[in-house]
């Protein structure tokens, strides 16, 4: 009973949380200077309540959807209309079927995204030459340009890039490899959760629609390796989980971003029915975040020489995700639904939503930690690729049958 109660708790923290994170990046699709105006340092002339150009979807879209669900919930749907959400929840394909409908779907875009591998970054990207510079020294990493040094740091994604350039003659191969992957765990780390194969498939369809996934698929210089291991690190939890940390490492030192996630590792170990695995588990991270630390602390790294603090970054950090994503429309109009989705889906006993949120809440806040912190990085599009594939993840959650199986 006291287990319940707490398990309970822990669903409406992990709720509210996230949909604090949430409505505070909607603020910016609804009033885009609204952040900006009232915590700038500096002066301007915004008008802090101008609409933004998805306002009236948003509202729209969300008014609707959060109707039906509410009326769905309170059984106050229509027959038919309720009849229909029904056999959407409980819908399932075959094996063969959702073989052959992975196939169609990694046919379809490997067909549509291979003439990508033809384009020249250095002609796309001024970035691309600090990595080209870093590539020609790797794998030292002395150099007086900090941004080529910064590069050479992360070692497991230099070590790919410059495998992929090498054996490739094609330096975006295994970036493209790496997206692949990515979409392929995606089905795979759904399904793990959801026992649906129709949700894996939507899941992955839900992450190939993605205008900012397929803009990144390929570049070089804004690869997903780290994307791909990260995802891999929480897959591997109830099947492999020794191998988890070791994941983790490798998204690490190919983006150091991914640093803070290890808390959403931790919470997704707390949650799973591992047994007496958990308490092992927990000591690999233990082990992993040692070594992570004295692996910074010794090597000659520029992580101490950017750090900085400036709370009003940290507010402004939070309008980054409404233009950077604003070609994503489908997940900014629906992310509020999904989360709402995601803790009812939660009380009806699959708590792997509450990790599902978690991860919605972390990928969301780290940009904002990040702009707090320093000014050497920006909050590009591309660190945006995690909370998309969680929530494709979370759409097949969310078609998850009524049960709760082992964790992840």
């Amino acid at each position: 009973m006291v287990i319940q109660v707490q398990s309970k708790v822990i669903s409406y923290v992990v709720f509210l949380a996230t949909l604090t994170i949430v409505l505070i990046s909607l603020v910016s699709v609804v009033f885009p200077s609204l952040i900006v105006s009232s915590v700038s340092l500096h002066e301007n002339d915004f008008d802090p309540f101008e609409p933004g150009a998805l306002m009236v979807p948003l509202f729209v879209v969300n008014t609707i959807l959060l109707g039906i669900g509410f009326a769905y919930y309170k059984k106050k749907l229509p027959v038919t209309l309720h009849r229909y959400v029904e056999r959407l929840l409980n819908f399932e394909i075959s094996r063969r079927v959702a073989l052959i409908a992975t196939i169609i779907l990694l046919t379809i875009y490997i067909a549509y995204t291979i003439p990508e591998l033809s384009l020249n970054e250095e002609e796309q990207y001024p970035d691309y030459q600090v990595l080209k510079q870093a590539l020609v020294i790797w794998p030292s990493a002395e150099s007086d340009n900090l941004y080529v040094k910064e590069q050479n740091s992360r070692y497991v994604r230099m070590f790919l890039l410059d495998t992929s350039q090498k054996l490739f003659q094609n330096i975006k191969i295994l970036p493209f490899i790496a997206s692949i992957l990515v979409v392929i765990v995606t089905y795979f780390f759904t399904y793990q959760i959801s026992r649906k194969r129709f949700a894996g498939i939507a899941s992955m369809a839900v992450l190939l629609q993605s205008y900012t996934f397929l803009k990144y698929d390929t570049i070089a210089v804004y690869e997903n390796f780290w994307v791909l291991f990260y995802l891999m690190s929480l897959y591997v939890i109830s099947k492999r989980w020794y191998l988890s940390a070791v994941f983790y490492l490798f998204s690490v030192f190919t983006k150091a971003f991914s640093a803070p996630f290890v808390l959403m590792n931790i919470f997704f170990v707390y949650r799973s029915n591992l047994g007496k695995r958990k308490n092992v588990t927990m000591i690999s991270y233990g082990i992993v975040i040692s070594v992570m630390l004295l692996i910074f602390w010794f090597s000659d790294t520029i992580y101490n020489d950017i750090i900085r603090f400036k709370i009003s970054e940290f507010w402004i950090g939070f309008t980054a995700w409404s233009y950077q994503m604003i070609l994503d429309k489908l997940i900014i109009l629906t992310i509020l639904p999904l989360t709402i989705a995601l803790f009812l889906t939660s009380k009806r006993g699959i708590k792997e939503a509450d990790s599902i949120l978690i991860l919605f809440f972390g990928t969301l806040l780290v940009g904002p930690i990040l702009a707090l912190l320093t000014d050497f990085y920006f909050i590009l599009p591309y660190r945006f690729v995690p909370f998309i594939v969680f929530f494709a993840v979370g759409v097949g959650v969310f078609l998850s049958k009524n049960h709760s199986k082992i964790g992840l």
